[in-house]
Order: C-alpha cells, then sequence, then structure tokens
C-alpha cells in the first residue's frame, strides 16, 4: 500500500510540473519578517485572461505543497473540481510558534496570533489583488496547522469556506467549540477530517470524537466529510485524504455520472432541465464562476428526458444548447428529436439538415443526422 501511495504521489507532482510554479518572497509587517511561498498557477493561465481561479491555501507546504498541488492539477484536468490556485506557506521550523495558542483560552497568543493576521490580513489580500480569484478559498493543514486552520471558523464571516483537516493534533477545547459555532455560522461550509487506523492514538481518538460531534449537526450550510483510512499512519493518511477532501467537496462540479444519471436525474419528479439549471446556479453561487454547461451535462439530461417523455424538458435543453454552442450541432440534434416527438416530422427534418456544417459532439455525427432527416423524409414523402 505504501508503495501504490509513493507511486501514485510521485505521479500527480510530475503532473503538476504542467502547471506554473512561483517561488515568492513574502515581507509580513505581521510577522516582522519574511516568508517564502510556493505558488501553482492553473494550466493556461496567462492566456484565460477572463478567467478566475479559486485558491487552496497548504499550511506546512514545506511536504504538503506537492501532493495538494499536483491533486489540484490532475482533478481539475479532468474537470472533477475547477482550476485553482495553489498557495503554499513554507514553514519549516516555525511551524510551532505559528501554530502557538495561549494556555490559559487555547486562542493564537504571541507569534499564534502574528501567524493568524499574517494570513487573514496580508497573504489572502495579496493573493487576490495580485491573480484572478473566485471567491472560494480552502484551507489544508496536517495535526499542528490543521488544528490552527479551525481558529478561522470563529471569524465573522469565515475566512475559508473549506477545510481539510489531516489528523489534526486538536487545542484543548476545540473538539466542544467547533461543534457550537458551526451551526451559527451563516455562510456555506465545507469541512472533511481524516485520520487512519494507525495514527498516533490520541490523534486518532480525538478525530473520530471530533467526528461524532461534528455528523450529529443538522444545518443546509454546513458539508461534513470524515475518513479513518484502514492501515494508513499519520503520514501516509495524508496520500489518501486529499484526493478524497477535492472529490467530496467539489462533487456538485463534477460532470453529471451515470450514478448522478440513475439516482438522480431518472427518479427526480420535476421536468429534467431544471437539475442542469439548479447545477450551474449552485457552481456559480457556490464558487464564483460562470461556467458554460458542458455538452456531456446536455447529453445526461436530454437522455433522461428522453426516456421520461418530457418533451417540454428536452425543448428547453435544445434551446440552451443552441444558445451555449451555436457553431455545434448538439442543440439541433434535440430540437429535431423534440419536433419528432411532438408531431411536426417537417420542422425535424429541416432541423436534421440545417446542421449538416455544424461541429460534430460526441455521438451526433452529421451522418446521423442526414440519416434521421432522409428517413423522416422517405417516412412522409417529402
Amino acid at each position: 500500500m505504501k508503495k501504490i501511495i509513493l507511486l501514485l504521489l510521485c505521479i500527480l507532482c510530475s503532473l503538476s510540473a504542467s502547471a506554473q510554479i512561483l517561488y515568492e518572497e513574502f515581507n509580513s509587517s505581521k510577522l516582522g519578517e519574511t516568508r517564502k511561498l510556493k505558488i501553482q498557477l492553473p494550466r493556461n493561465y496567462d492566456t484565460n485572461t477572463e478567467k478566475v481561479y479559486p485558491i487552496v491555501v497548504v499550511l506546512d507546504a514545506d511536504y504538503l505543497f506537492e501532493p495538494v498541488a499536483g491533486n489540484v492539477d490532475y482533478f481539475s484536468y479532468w474537470e472533477d473540481m475547477p482550476e485553482s490556485i495553489v498557495v503554499g506557506i513554507m514553514q519549516g521550523d516555525t511551524r510551532y510558534e505559528d501554530c502557538n495558542y495561549d494556555d490559559s483560552n487555547f486562542l493564537p497568543a504571541d507569534k499564534g496570533a502574528d501567524f493568524f493576521e499574517f494570513i487573514g490580513l496580508e497573504l489572502i489580500p495579496y493573493i487576490d489583488n495580485n491573480y484572478r480569484t473566485a471567491k472560494f478559498v480552502i484551507a489544508v493543514g496536517h495535526d499542528f496547522t490543521a488544528n490552527f486552520i479551525n481558529y478561522y471558523l470563529f471569524k465573522d464571516p469565515p475566512l475559508f469556506n473549506g477545510y481539510i483537516s489531516l489528523s489534526p493534533d486538536l487545542a484543548p477545547m476545540m473538539e466542544e467549540r467547533l461543534p457550537e459555532r458551526i451551526p451559527s455560522v451563516e455562510s456555506k461550509i465545507f469541512y472533511y477530517l481524516a485520520t487512519g487506523t494507525d495514527d498516533i492514538k490520541g490523534l486518532m481518538e480525538i478525530s473520530e470524537e471530533l467526528n461524532g460531534k461534528l455528523k450529529e449537526l443538522k444545518s443546509d450550510q454546513f458539508n461534513f466529510y470524515y475518513d479513518n483510512f484502514e492501515g494508513a499512519t499519520h503520514y501516509s493518511l495524508v496520500g489518501r485524504g486529499i484526493p478524497n477532501a477535492l472529490e467530496k467537496i467539489f462533487s456538485v462540479y463534477r460532470p453529471i455520472s451515470k450514478k448522478e444519471y440513475k439516482e438522480v436525474l431518472m427518479k427526480m419528479d420535476e421536468p429534467v432541465h431544471t437539475y442542469l439549471n439548479e447545477k450551474y446556479a449552485t457552481i456559480k453561487n457556490l464558487f464564483g464562476l460562470s461556467n458554460p454547461i458542458r455538452t456531456n451535462d446536455f447529453i445526461a439530461t436530454a437522455t433522461a428526458a428522453e426516456k421520461k417523455s418530457q418533451w417540454e424538458s428536452l425543448r428547453e435543453i435544445a434551446t440552451m444548447a443552441k444558445k451555449q454552442y451555436p457553431d455545434a450541432n448538439i442543440g439541433d440534434y434535440y430540437m429535431g428529436r423534440y419536433y419528432e416527438e411532438t408531431g411536426d416530422p417537417k420542422k425535424a427534418m429541416r432541423t436534421y439538415q440545417g446542421a449538416f456544417d455544424k461541429e460534430e459532439v460526441d455521438f451526433i455525427t452529421v451522418d446521423l443526422m442526414l440519416d434521421k432527416a432522409d428517413k423522416i423524409k422517405e417516412d412522409f414523402g417529402y
């Protein structure tokens, strides 16, 4: 298992080489010192000048940056998450001072308080001002730094939208404070917690205790995920937790899957085109991204509409596809199918014929369109 994880990390790190890596030194007035940053920009960042990107802030970047950046690049390549800017804070021997908290109230103190303000008041504004960012930020931490990112949940509103907490070494009272605080947070929060059966015993036990409390919270705004990896140690769980966290946090962003088609589209009572509208509205509201609807998602919802004989819904999908992809034949195909099924074969034939010179999409070829037009012509004698 360890060899498999190491091989996966090597592959992910080589993939991240395709993205642009920048090394910067940030002079922090809050810390009174310079901090080294490692920043991965998405592929084609320089050419997609109108595009904005979520931010993934990585603490303990000395060893966490590469596995996070590699996974982000890999997942975004396959459209399982949006392309994102990964910002790593190099900490090295300062991580213990950075995460320092007061012995009486267990809140950031001394260097820990300075580091807290450095991230919130200096680093994030700097990234926003110098790069094209969307208003969705995730923080990643491991043991001490995993505990530290929790403090940002007590800001109003919280600094981060997503929290990836890998085997946290929680400060005293944190396992009580988090369940008390989260129900009062008005913004949508994604929280991922991971441990392993071979993790440090005290850390595994406290993660299990926190899981027991967080999973009981009832809130539409709080999305909680937990993994306890069989056989994973304090360090190997990181390689398994990061991809799981990204997959779960960005589940709504992914193209419609076979499972989603069967368990959601085919079982919903509402017209299926409403699911398409709601999916992309959610992507926009959550991640600040105005993405075009994927052709895969048009095909999935249109197929469901056909199977369920929702012809008006199919017309809506065809209209959206024609507007989204005017030079492709996908909208014309489904509009032709709508006309066929609603008793207007002549319009269907002309719609198929009119798209013969448009770009083909998936199975919708020129030959398919012309064959359907010829069959209508033969059947009705046009």
